[in-house]
């Protein structure tokens, strides 16, 4: 009833109801005018006159229904076309219905109602279409009168005359606040050269991009392709940067979690396009059957990857978020975001530390979660390698307090967010990861809950990357340090490792470490170059690049899986799973009276004595031990 006062209350309906009527009176007087050839006899006149009233009143309640009056007619489109067909057709067909019920047709031409549906359908997709074009030459003939009387649009040239390209055009035009004049496309494909979109002319293929941004004067090119590979995409930017024009892009479909490419979503060209990476495709079914109404616990909600989870997690509908971390700058970040994006999400901001297992038992008593994300953990290596009793007591102390408290309380699910860096591990930090998933292990024969751990490796643009360290020595002016020339690593986006965290947390049934598909790792001076170039600068010429030599606890490469390890396919394409029990109820033991004298070395600050104890639970584990002077 709301809605319907609304809508009789709009003066646009009432003058859009008066042209339909005019309208639907013309088709129908035409409709009996070209049956009988324009003589329409004196019975027939009668009989028109009779029905015309009922028919117009019959025509527009079926427009109604079928919601003709609740759109903006400036922006008419194929999906208001099709709602015009059925409304017409359903009128049509009820109308001769009630005729051949009422009066057998006695006496009403058959054929004008054939005649009349079609010059309906006409008649009104033609007025609609009308009052779209009139709003579209207004506001062209606006916007080019404001141009040329004020300020010349920016010449634009977009790469991809796909559905992206063509979303991008559409969007511009329609906005009157971008000042830009898109003067055509460039496209690999040779077929596309010549043709038109929307009147605009793919001018060539990319390869041609410099010739034709000097004949054509571009100022800025724009990337649209959602589905560019790192390869493309690095071709891509280099022709542009040849071109010596600024150059921004749109989001991935992988970076894009709900598809659609907007506007808002042109950016400058990131390290993240370069890695190219396919988008990941989920079960959203299977991940919903174990978040959706749930109570979500996520240890460092504030961090790259805990503030990612609340993200996506929240898309999933749970019951409540419960936000748990120790930083009060990092959980007032991510506060605002799920109040901003997500705020029919109930999320309850907890500031606490892990590492004290009564704060987290009123935590778990308090809010009681059923799905427990566990991201919060130190991960700088060289950091963690001079204060490793931090490690102790917040990676692994912090992860024993939480696991346990989760194990003794009524969860269904428990993911630890783990690192490659815990295959054979050169740090303390990789192995007091290591010793998380065997702590994780040995509480996952519960019976009632699933534990399960997820191992990957670097992630684009977390804390804990280089690339935000480049972007800053970049924006100095330089050098760029690298450790070494042939150090590598592997790389993922944020978004990507969130999203298969959830997927792997799906497929959980107990006491496995997942290991996501990183593809192939990456040379940091590559990543170093890539960064310069895409500042502007040319490597060593502009930014000079400095070799400053390994770190400690660093290695030249990173492993995902430790030799020996049985690995298995799992039925995502992009995560794997290791083969291998954890610790049984002695090895438990044993493991938790190391991890009381781990406690004990590290209240003493005793560097060493923690690393030969790690060394002793993860017998992979190289450790560097401290020189003495």
């Amino acid at each position: 009833m709301k809605k319907l006062k609304s809508i009789m209350s709009n003066k646009n309906v009432w003058l859009m109801a008066g042209g339909d009527i005019v309208l639907l009176v013309a088709a129908y007087v035409l409709s009996y005018l070209l049956r009988f050839e324009f003589s329409i006899s004196t019975l027939d006149l009668a009989i028109l006159k009779k029905s015309i009233i009922p028919i117009v009143v019959c025509k527009l309640i079926f427009f109604y229904c079928f919601k003709l009056y609740r759109g903006m007619w400036r922006y008419t489109s194929i999906s208001d076309l099709i709602n015009i067909i059925k409304a017409t057709l359903a009128s049509s067909l009820t109308i001769i219905a009630g005729i051949l019920i009422l009066y057998r047709f006695q006496g009403f031409p058959r054929s004008v109602f054939v005649i009349d549906a079609g010059l309906t359908l006409i008649f009104i997709s033609g007025f609609r279409l009308a009052v779209r074009l009139f709003f579209i030459s207004n506001h062209n003939s606006l916007t080019i009168f404001h141009k040329n009387s004020e300020e010349k649009g920016m010449r634009l040239l977009i790469i991809g005359a796909g559905d992206a390209g063509e979303k991008m055009l559409r969007e511009i035009r329609d906005n009157a606040r971008l000042k830009y004049e898109i003067v055509g496309f460039l496209d690999d494909d040779p077929d596309k050269v010549g043709l038109l979109i929307h009147r605009v002319p793919v001018l060539g293929l990319i390869a041609e991009a410099k010739e034709i941004v000097d004949r054509e004067n571009i100022e800025e090119i724009l990337i649209a392709i959602s589905f560019a590979t790192g390869k493309q995409m690095k071709r891509i930017v280099e022709i542009c940067e040849q071109a010596k024009v600024k150059y921004k892009t749109i989001p991935g479909v992988g970076e894009l979690i709900d598809g659609r490419v907007t506007i808002k979503s042109i950016r400058d060209v990131s390290y993240e396009d370069l890695l190219g990476r396919e988008p990941v495709h989920l079960e959203k079914e299977k991940i919903g059957q174990y978040l959706k109404g749930k109570r979500v616990l996520i240890t460092g909600a504030g961090g790259s990857i805990g503030s990612e989870l609340c993200r996506q997690i929240a898309r999933y509908n749970p019951a409540s978020i419960i936000l748990l971390d120790r930083t009060e700058k990092n959980l007032y970040d991510i506060e605002m975001d799920m109040w901003r994006d997500f705020s029919y999400i109930k999320y309850l901001p907890v500031l606490g530390d892990i590492r004290h297992k009564v704060e987290i038992e009123g935590i778990f008593e308090k809010y009681c979660p059923e799905v427990i994300f566990h991201a919060a953990a130190y991960k700088h290596v060289p950091m963690i390698e001079v204060n490793p009793w931090e490690a102790v007591y917040n990676n692994i102390l912090g992860t024993r307090n939480v696991v346990e408290t989760a194990y003794n309380s009524e969860i269904e699910r428990f993911v630890l967010v783990s690192t490659d860096k815990a295959v054979n591990p050169t740090n303390v930090m990789g192995a007091s990861k290591r010793v998380t998933e065997l702590i994780m292990q040995a509480h996952a024969n519960s019976g009632h809950a699933r534990f399960m751990a997820v191992r990957f490796g670097n992630v684009v643009g977390s804390s804990g990357s280089v690339i935000p360290l480049f972007k800053k020595q970049i924006e100095r002016g330089g050098p760029v340090t690298v450790t070494h020339p042939e150090v590598t690593r592997y790389f993922m986006t944020i978004p990507e490792s969130v999203q298969l965290i959830l997927q792997a947390g799906a497929m959980g049934e107990g006491g496995e470490i997942f290991v996501l598909d990183m593809g192939t790792q990456v040379k940091i001076v590559d990543i170093a170059k890539d960064l310069i170039r895409l500042s502007g600068f040319e490597p060593e010429r502009d930014i000079e690049i400095k070799f400053i030599g390994l770190r400690p606890g660093e290695k030249l490469y990173e492993e995902l899986i430790v030799i020996g390890e049985e690995i298995a396919p799992t039925r995502h394409d992009k995560i794997l799973i290791l083969n291998h029990s954890g610790p049984g109820h002695h090895g438990k033991i044993e493991l938790e009276e190391s991890i009381s004298e781990l406690v004990k070395l590290a209240d003493d600050r005793d560097a060493d004595g923690i690393k030969k104890k790690l060394k002793e639970i993860v017998p992979e584990y190289i450790p560097q031990m401290t020189v003495h002077e």
